[in-house]
């Protein structure tokens, strides 16, 4: 088979260089008959390759006729084709399917918006971020008005209901009002259920928010994301001019950078759709959004908990402290996104800044002062009994400790090891002495006890145990004539 190149060729040494067939032959490595072949050819032209018979040429009229009657997909056609006798693969019916009726493209209407009308809501994500000493998976919301496409874009670390919430008030801030009604999609946040030509069934809390700041929802159709073009478009363009190739040390970076990037970059750009700048149209359409709610929504997630032994609560792998009297209870949390707060009924009794972090253990010091003075009272309660049980007495020692000493809890346990060393009665006696000569110390007890010690007990009469003889003793008379030598 010849190609184009090496026509070309042929045609150049028989034509141009005036060589004769066989000498092309020669030059090029041909056969003298193919060159003289195609010497007579005035114009190049690819033979065809015959087709392969194929064990579906048979029924290959009657997949045309199928497909124009109904929209059968190819395994649909080869299970007819199985039943009337076709023995080949799917595989071709697949192949000749798709030749015959090539992919059709979806068509979609170009959406206009009035100003102030609509503004239409999403999340994306990418990858994950450093939040202390974990990771956390990276996601952002973003709102875009429809008709200036001015955006808001704030980094989150969860997408939890207070997290939705709270970003959407903060939309609302940054833009200084609310638009007439917001496009999301089917996300459990907004919608619980979408049936094909039913009415949506909304998440009552986002229906509540809703009107509390005076828009309407509106929901995309089920599987169809592309309704809401526009933050569809914005999440893609924060991933390939904002995202792309930037590495964040810590989440806390993120943001400030994000919100640099909106203000230098996205809402300044002369917009493809628009040949205009968002901040620009924003301006336009300021006038036609609607004014802000003074008061504030309750954005919490309400949960009820258990507190356990260690008057802990557990709210996304993090503990945090309660009360210590609030062990085996059952609390109300309510989980914001900056904050925890945990109520018994109507009255809160401990306040925490939420962390992001994982594993994370929340205590507040006064949560376990009540246990700390319980366990202190029981142990003072025990040295107390100890101390009465010494002596009838010595309660009315106690009280003069008291009056007397500072630290008198200090003296009881000292008087209680002197009771073990040298017996309860000796202390009994010793705090007898100390009361009838007003000395009230552990320290006076502990001269008392020594001073009875030294004293001991009377002599008894001398009895001599050795034998009587020993007591016949001949002592020789001294010399006493050693003083009258010179």
């Amino acid at each position: 088979m010849v190609d184009y190149e090496t026509y070309c060729r042929i045609r150049d040494h028989l034509v141009r260089q005036q060589l004769t067939p066989a000498q092309t032959a020669r030059a090029l490595g041909l056969d003298t008959r193919t060159v003289a072949k195609w010497a007579e050819v005035e114009q190049f032209r690819a033979r065809q390759p015959r087709p392969r018979p194929s064990k579906l040429d048979a029924f290959k009229g009657q997949i045309v006729r199928w497909l124009d009657a109904h929209p059968y997909s190819a395994q649909q056609i080869y299970q007819r084709l199985a039943e009337a006798g076709f023995s080949g693969g799917i595989t071709i019916v697949k192949d000749y399917v798709h030749r015959i009726r090539p992919r059709r493209q979806p068509a979609f209407l170009k959406l206009d918006f009035e100003p102030g009308e609509c503004a239409q809501v999403d999340w994306g994500e990418l990858g994950t971020v450093a939040v202390g000493n974990t990771r956390r998976r990276l996601s952002f919301f973003l709102m875009v008005l429809c008709y200036s496409r001015r955006m808001y874009l704030e980094f989150t670390v969860s997408q939890e209901m207070e997290f939705f919430l709270a970003c959407h008030e903060n939309a609302f801030a940054a833009f200084g009002a609310v638009p007439a009604r917001l496009m999301v999609d089917n996300l459990k946040s907004a919608v619980l259920k979408r049936l094909v030509g039913q009415a949506p069934v909304f998440n009552p809390k986002y229906l509540d928010f809703s009107r509390h700041w005076g828009f309407e929802i509106t929901p995309c159709n089920v599987a169809s994301g592309w309704e809401k073009g526009r933050v569809e478009n914005g999440v893609g363009y924060v991933k390939k001019n904002f995202l792309a190739g930037q590495e964040f040390i810590d989440f806390s970076a993120v943001q400030p950078a994000a919100q640099l990037w909106v203000d230098t970059v996205a809402d300044v750009r002369v917009h493809g759709a628009t040949n205009r700048r968002p901040v620009d149209m924003f301006e336009e359409e300021r006038v036609h959004l609607k004014r802000l709610n003074p008061v504030g929504f309750d954005l919490a997630r309400v949960r009820t908990v258990s507190v356990n032994k260690q008057f802990r609560v557990a709210l996304d792998s993090n503990t945090y402290s309660v009360p210590s009297r609030h062990v085996g209870q059952r609390l109300t949390m309510k989980a914001w996104a900056d904050r925890v707060c945990l109520y018994a009924g109507d009255q809160l009794v401990a306040r925490h800044v939420r962390s992001m972090q994982r594993n994370q253990d929340a205590e507040l010091a006064e949560h376990a002062q009540q246990l700390t003075q319980q366990r202190k009272s029981a142990r003072e309660q025990r040295l107390l009994v100890q101390f009465l049980a010494l002596s009838p007495r010595a309660q009315a020692y106690r009280e003069g400790l008291e009056a007397r000493r500072v630290n008198a809890r200090v003296h009881l346990r000292q008087i209680l090891a002197l009771a073990e060393m040298h017996g309860r009665e000796a202390v009994a006696r010793a705090m007898d002495d100390g009361l009838e000569l007003a000395a009230f110390s552990a320290e006076y007890i502990a001269h008392i006890l020594a001073a009875r010690q030294r004293i001991g007990a009377e002599p008894a009469a001398l009895q001599l145990t050795r034998s009587a003889d020993l007591l016949e003793l001949e002592i020789p008379e001294p010399d006493l004539s050693i003083y009258d030598r010179p």
